[in-house]
């Protein structure tokens, strides 16, 4: 009779946690459940796009942290372990040094990540890696995330699809608020010293003269031909980056009597960032 008993409480027990359990919601596994996918960039304003598209999906690390100089960096140990749980790389693929150097050995640690190049259908300027500082090279790169994310995870693409058009929106206005900055000026001519900006410039039909070339520091002949050049066309402004010393700069500024312009190629806050030096740069060309 016990066992009888014993047996009747172990069924009904059995059922009351059975039915219990059909009153729990069926959470299916996804991405959004699980953890995020781990995005690999190699320079800070690549952070932006890919967070712009992936939103709370996505974790990412930047290879060349703010600061630094993407034409010299090398990575540090604590950022090889990160490329080992890497999901996707997103590379410039515009010849920029540190890809150039590093990213077949990223993928010889991880095999499995999926590397996707940017820069297709980009149309390139001859030895210039600075894609990144044109909104309309941005619109093509974006939607090369979105498609990376979208191969690694299919089930959030209508997620994905809705945050790039957001993106794309604010690219278009960020172009035409910097075309309207630039639309009454009448010399436009500036020096930099690093020639970050060709893209840039060949987006607002402004021409970028640079101090250093082919990542050579100039020498005292080169600048004196330069202040020279510069009088001549009457150029007042000289671009700086924070990555770079600016002391060949200050000279030509100097000599030129012009004024220097601050310009982070590599902010992470892109679109604030490039309308910031497209102010600064519209004001001291005017």
């Amino acid at each position: 009779m016990k066992k009888i008993l014993s047996l009747t409480l172990v069924i009904a027990l059995i059922v009351i946690l059975f039915v219990a359990s059909s009153f729990i919601p069926f959470r299916p596994a996804s991405k959004n459940n699980q953890s995020k996918i781990r995005v690999m960039v190699t320079i800070p304003p690549q952070a932006e796009f890919v967070k712009k598209v992936g939103g709370e999906r996505v974790q990412v690390t930047v290879m060349v942290p703010p600061g630094y100089n993407p034409h010299t960096y090398e990575p540090k140990p604590s950022q090889l372990k990160e490329v080992e749980k890497a999901e996707i790389y997103f590379a410039l693929g515009s010849g920029i040094d540190f890809e150039v150097a590093w990213l077949s050995k990223l993928q010889e640690i991880n095999r499995k990540m999926l590397v996707v190049n940017c820069s297709e259908g980009v149309q390139m300027i001859d030895r210039d890696p600075h894609i990144w500082l044109s909104p309309r090279n941005v619109e093509i790169m974006v939607g090369h995330v979105y498609e990376g994310l979208v191969q690694v995870d299919p089930a959030n693409e209508k997620y994905y699809r809705e945050n790039l058009e957001a993106y794309l929106q604010e690219l278009d206005v960020l172009n035409r608020e910097i075309e309207a900055l630039f639309s009454n000026v009448t010399n436009r001519i500036f020096i930099a010293y690093h020639p970050s900006w060709g893209y840039f410039a060949r987006d607002y039909n402004l021409t970028q003269i640079p101090i250093e070339k082919e990542g050579k520091e100039p020498t005292a002949a080169s600048i004196a031909a330069l202040i020279e050049q510069a009088k001549r066309l009457n150029v007042k402004v000289v671009v700086v980056s924070p990555q770079f010393n600016v002391k060949s700069a200050e000279v030509v500024a100097e000599e030129i009597g012009g004024k220097i312009v601050l310009a982070d190629p590599l902010a992470e806050d892109y679109v604030n960032n490039l309308r910031s030096v497209a102010l600064r740069l519209s004001e001291a060309m005017s």
